[in-house]
């Protein structure tokens, strides 16, 4: 481990009196950065605080650079992009910058047929000059080359980010550490389209001879997340569902018994494969599920090799533990270390579950896609590229005008799913609170994801997207519709009357509704209050032809740059996850905890605090385990 210094950093802090400082070393894991605890001595309260580094020989000729002149925020571009917010944002309304018919039309862009369209933010062109100099002061365009390329820019783990390489053309090349990574991931996809193809054929049966028709996919966090969205966005694709047939996937990822019972209880054991995703194989609630699964499979079938054999496939590297697990290894189906869970949907995770479904054809037009858009990403320039576009409004609506929430409003309810798979691609990578130097970040960071589909949200959640809480939002919407239906007597088909929606929403949340109107409009002055909107709240449109796998992969690829973007200028980590560790190893205590108690009567152990204790011992007063005369917990 680094050295940590215990020290103060707020100016009080360091005009303590005998200010404690201590220093520490370990062997584990390097943290990124050195913490403290201030205080003066004599047992008055401590404080944990950001120390500036400390040198391991204080007559080093090059002294460590203090945190605060490495933060973006203490750069020139920063400070001009405040004063701008000063003097020329604050006091400006949509309502008049939507009059300003040169900036709004300069304020869109395309691509591939996706039309972005952010008029509606709280900027002119001014303020995206000025966070284009911001992106060029973070180097942003080196640090998208180097993603690109297979550098190690996820530091904490000394990892590539390679998700782009997951959907290259096949024949490309892309070597790192010597390795063709494209060569690796063709081989692993024609694997797949090889044994979804047998089993869409028949060819590949189950242990009783029926043929396969049921798949549940086993897995949490990004091995379902992305796949369930994909699976959603197709089921009503003309040419995907017609691929899918009489076929069923579900996706079972919560390890509460209810989560399975409702998975499995009206499906065919007899016809049904079971694809557990787990890179290592060792996640607690999809190995749980797993086991459930195959005692449900050997239920119905009888414990014989072959029903595991036949009926359960794996996304993984651990080829031992899937072995002992009765995974035949040719049905194993690997991916890599420089693949993040949530980044990992156009690996083995989605790429089986779906080709299953839909076959591999319906899954490689969703890669060509996500293809498309990479290369956008990687070659347009700032003005005109989408990912930046949006991570550089993100950054400017978070760090600046202080929007800590972001809304997304898929109109289709084939995108039911695509605003949960965003949340956690946006709020897993930058959820953090320090940079890659391990500084204490002084700016807001990472904005908390939340959507539904239009029109239901405008009757749950837009009463405080238009009164409340302003919240930026994102609205996407198509051209065409995936089930076009037209109504005698109604003056509008219902794609239409969606889409009206589509394009009312945006100018009621930037224009809002004066009290002058309102009066106009025959509303007493005791009412006017209430029904006058503010206005003035951001948000962007996103426009493509249709939902399909093709847009649909142009969408997670938008979405995922975008992420990338603001880490990159807010100079985070945005390919780690650290804050999923912490419960995940407490949740060990507590589970050792109930086995010692349920099945052996042990005491809670006065390691808990007093008010887990008293709810952990409630909860085992007021229910039963299992009927099981011998149970070892995990360690």
């Amino acid at each position: 481990m680094a050295d940590m210094a215990f020290v103060g950093l707020a100016p009080a802090a360091r005009q303590l009196p005998q200010t404690r400082r201590v220093r520490c070393t370990s062997s584990s894991r390097p943290l990124p950065r050195r913490w403290a605890v201030a205080g003066p001595a004599g047992g008055a309260p401590l404080r944990m605080v950001a120390a500036e580094p400390v040198p391991s020989d204080s007559s080093s000729p090059n002294p460590p650079t203090p945190p605060s002149t490495r933060l973006i925020s203490h750069t020139p571009e920063w400070a001009a992009l405040l004063a701008h917010k000063r003097d020329v944002i604050d006091p400006s309304h949509l309502r008049d910058l939507l009059a300003d018919e040169p900036r709004t039309m300069a304020l869109y862009a395309e691509h591939d047929g996706v039309s972005l369209d952010y008029a509606r933010q709280r900027v002119t062109i001014d303020t995206m000059r000025l966070l284009f100099d911001l992106a060029k002061a973070a180097n942003l365009p080196g640090k998208m080359a180097a993603m690109a390329r297979g550098d190690r820019i996820n530091s904490t783990e000394d990892r590539a980010v390679l998700h782009m390489a997951l959907r290259a053309a096949k024949g490309d090349t892309l070597m790192v550490d010597g390795v063709n990574v494209n060569a690796d991931v063709w081989g692993v996809l024609d694997r797949i389209r090889t044994f979804t193809d047998r089993v869409r054929s028949g060819e590949h049966r189950g242990a009783t001879g029926k043929v396969i028709k049921n798949v549940i996919a086993v897995g949490i966090g990004g091995s379902y997340l992305g796949p369930d969205f994909v699976h959603e966005a197709l089921k009503t694709d003309r040419d995907a569902s017609k691929a899918a047939g009489n076929r069923t996937l579900r996706f079972l990822s919560n390890v509460d018994p209810v989560d399975v019972l409702r998975n499995t209880r009206d499906l065919d054991p007899e016809e049904t494969v079971v694809v557990v995703i787990s890179k290592t194989f060792t996640t607690r609630e999809t190995k749980v599920n797993a086991k459930t699964l195959r005692d449900w499979l050997r239920n119905s079938m009888g414990r014989a090799p072959e029903v595991v054999a036949q009926h359960m496939v794996a996304c993984s590297t651990n080829m031992e533990g899937t072995s002992e697990f009765g995974i035949s290894p040719e049905n194993v189906f690997p991916f890599w270390d420089w693949v993040g869970g949530r980044f990992s949907v156009c690996s083995s995770v989605g790429a089986l579950p779906i080709a299953l479904q839909y076959g591999f054809d319906s899954f490689e037009r969703f890669l060509e896609g996500a293809r498309s858009m990479d290369q956008h990403w990687q070659t347009a320039s700032m003005e005109r590229n989408l990912p930046i576009l949006m991570g550089l409004l993100g950054v400017w609506n978070m760090s600046f005008l202080g929007y800590s929430t972001r809304a997304l409003h898929p109109y289709t309810e084939a995108l039911l799913k695509f605003p949960a798979h965003v949340q956690q691609v946006d709020m897993e990578s930058n959820g953090k609170h320090v940079t890659l130097d391990g500084d204490l970040v002084d700016y807001p960071v990472g904005e908390v994801d939340f959507g539904e589909p239009g029109t239901n949200g405008q009757h749950s959640f837009f009463q405080l997207l238009h009164m409340g809480q302003t919240v930026p939002c994102d609205f996407i919407g198509f051209m065409e519709s995936q089930n076009p239906i037209c109504e005698e007597g109604e003056p509008v088909s219902n794609h239409d009357e969606l889409v009206a929606n589509f394009f009312a929403q945006p100018d009621a949340l930037a224009n809002g509704k004066t009290a002058e109107e309102c009066r106009a409009e025959g509303r007493s002055e005791e009412l006017i209050p209430h029904v006058t909107f503010l206005g003035n709240r951001p948000s962007v449109s996103l426009l493509l032809p249709i939902c399909n796998a093709y847009s649909c992969g142009q969408l997670l690829a938008l979405y995922e740059h975008r992420t990338a973007v603001e880490g990159f200028i807010w100079n985070i980590n945005s390919f780690d996850q650290w804050g999923v560790e912490l419960g995940k190893v407490l949740a060990i205590k507590v589970r050792q905890q109930i086995n010692q108690t349920r099945y052996h009567n042990r005491p809670i152990k006065e390691s808990f605090n007093v008010s887990t204790a008293r709810l952990l011992d409630r909860f085992l007063n007021g229910s039963v385990g299992c009927a099981f005369e011998d149970i070892v917990v995990d360690e």
